[in-house]
């Protein structure tokens, strides 16, 4: 029978140590384990609840800018590390993986983002860590011989996985962090009676913790650099150094090293400080740290060399980008043009005010869309700036200014979003025109899917998330109440009975809206057009989408504003319906 695995299979010590000198200083004698998670700033674990895998396209691409920083700073300090990739990620930048290596650094396998480890059943996850091991070969053309999971770390419960790991040819995992009074790597060692003999040995590589007062703190990684003192943080890894036997393991992200990435602002004030807090002091901690220790990668001091392989002989890797999930510069569902048959032309209104934090991001869910549509629809961009106070005019003009598909207007003074939209709409060359909000909180891929139901007869299709077949990702408990509400009574009071009457996403008819005449301002002007066109008997059909909170910039709603300007809306169309019922003359300017 195999021998029992002992604790020092855990992570074994140096072959040669040396303890640092008493009085502290940084002598570089011992040689410690640096490893890197491969992710841009939208992967960030803070962010997978608001982030959905299927509008990661949207965003800037800031991987390979902060990659580089990060081997440049690993280059002057003459550290290695193990990056951790997800096949996803080697797929979309081979050519930063096969740069990553070039430079010395192994590559190991991360688990997939979009995956929930709570909801896989070991056959499952066998056949996710197989694949993603595949991929990653067929990039780097090399040995894979490690693994990390991909979101947050292993609990005690979930140290099943490592005996997977081992049974599929893994070498090492590291996807424990000993944290309070939580130490998954202690379990598993009690856990596992057996290993796979000599011949393959598996090892577990915890991130750093220490003790303190009984609980286990975590020193390893971005976030105790950038929440703990300094001061702090230097003395718990000078203390590792000296008086432990196993090496200090750090964990690393490539956007901690970005310092100027777009700010997010879909998640709670909470997650937002985890994330951004202290990102600038990170260049300069780090790379005092990384020149003060030595540093190798995980395989390196574990003694282990990833063996080449011949690419003809590592098989194809089975799964893309997973279901519905675009790939990075990919059109979705992209239908070719017709042999004879024209594009239909359509004009898209887009309403900007202050929005540079949201115009690169719709710049991508546009391009996205014209190139998926390309067989159906030609589309026309038309960019009304609501006299913006930021440089949101001057990145419409860098963005969409030399494309022959776009057309920029401004208001000389701020006049609200369904003035803007009334503008776009004026201007538009097309019969069929369409509203859509610049954040983005409806996918504009949709457009796809209501522009059909502009039949004959039909004047609006509005987007209905609180229709029963609609849904909501992640928006406020307070805003679904308000709007809700609003919606309930707007269908006490109107004809047709919608189920959201607030939208911003629409396509109109223009000849049907064109001469609709809207007074109230802002975001109220959107509800008033509604109203007006059921007044005057037009037609408005909802289509059930999906509405998911905005993730960049805020919005420029004034709430109870707002909420006193409908009810004093209501109050005309209540006012309305009186006066007709009771015979006498009402028209729409009657509010």
């Amino acid at each position: 029978m195999p021998p029992e695995l002992s604790p020092s299979d855990s992570f074994p010590s140096p072959v040669a140590e040396n303890s640092l000198p008493r009085d502290g200083k940084q002598t570089r004698t011992r040689t410690h384990v640096l490893t890197v998670a491969l992710e841009d700033y939208y992967h960030a674990a803070p962010f997978r609840p608001w982030i959905r895998e299927e509008i990661w396209y949207r965003f800037e691409d800031r991987l390979a800018a902060s990659t580089g920083r990060m081997l440049d700073l690993f280059e002057r300090c003459e550290a290695r590390a193990t990056f951790f990739v997800t096949g996803r990620i080697a797929e979309a930048a081979p050519e930063l993986v096969r740069a990553v290596a070039a430079r010395g650094h192994e590559i190991a396998a991360a688990g997939d983002h979009g995956r929930n480890l709570q909801d896989l059943d070991p056959a499952r996850f066998r056949q996710d860590v197989i694949r993603a091991r595949e991929r990653l070969e067929q990039v780097v053309g090399r040995q894979v011989l490690g693994y990390r999971i991909a979101s947050a770390w292993l609990s005690p419960a979930d140290v099943w996985i490592l005996d997977v790991l081992s049974d599929v040819g893994y070498h090492y995992d590291s996807s424990i962090r000993p944290a309070l009074l939580s130490n998954p790597d202690e379990v598993w060692r009690r856990s596992r009676k057996q290993c796979l003999g000599p011949e393959h040995r598996f090892y577990e590589v915890p991130v750093s913790s220490i003790g303190l007062f009984g609980l286990q703190v975590p020193i390893a990684g971005g976030g105790p650099f950038r929440h703990f003192p300094e001061y702090w943080t230097r003395r718990a890894i000078a203390h590792w150094d000296r008086h432990r036997s196993e090496p200090y393991v750090l964990h690393l992200r490539t956007w901690e090293l970005d310092a100027d990435q777009p700010r997010i602002s879909a998640p709670p004030m909470h997650a937002r400080i985890r994330h951004y807090r202290n990102l600038q002091r990170m260049p300069r901690l780090l790379e005092e740290i990384l020149s003060g220790y030595r540093f190798t990668s995980v395989a390196s001091h574990l003694g282990l060399k990833p063996e080449p392989l011949s690419l003809v002989n590592v098989p194809e890797p089975q799964v893309g980008w997973g279901e519905g999930v675009p790939a990075p510069g990919r059109g979705r569902d992209a239908i070719p043009p017709v042999a004879g048959q024209e594009p239909k032309p359509v004009s898209v209104v887009v309403p900007c005010y202050n929005e540079t934090e949201s115009l690169p991001y719709l710049n991508k869910a546009l391009r996205s869309l014209a190139a998926a549509a390309a067989g159906e629809y030609r589309f026309t961009f038309l960019f009304v700036d609501d006299c913006s106070t930021d440089a949101t005019w001057a990145m419409l003009a860098e963005l969409f200014g030399g494309r022959a598909d776009c057309v920029l207007l401004r208001h000389p003074r701020n006049q609200g979003v369904s003035a803007a939209i009334q503008t776009g709409i004026r201007c538009a060359a097309d019969e069929v025109v369409c509203s859509i909000d610049c954040d983005c909180t409806y996918d504009p891929h949709e457009l796809r899917r209501m522009i059909p139901l502009l039949t004959a007869g039909v004047d609006v299709v509005t987007a209905s998330p609180y229709h029963p077949s609609g849904r909501v990702i992640n928006v406020p408990a307070w805003r679904l109440f308000l709007s809700r509400g609003l919606s309930r009574l707007y269908r006490m009071v109107l004809r047709q009975k919608l189920f959201t009457y607030t939208s911003c996403f629409r396509v109109y008819r223009k000849e049907s809206v064109v001469a609709v005449d809207v007074h109230m301002p802002g975001f109220l002007g959107l509800s008033e057009m509604i109203a007006r066109m059921d007044l005057a008997g037009r037609c408005v059909v909802e289509f059930p989408t999906t509405l998911e909170v905005r993730v960049l910039g805020f919005s420029k709603m004034k709430v109870l504003r707002t909420m006193f300007g409908h009810l004093g809306l209501l109050a005309g169309l209540i006012r309305v319906r009186f006066l007709r019922r009771a015979g006498s003359v009402a028209t729409e300017a009657s509010f």
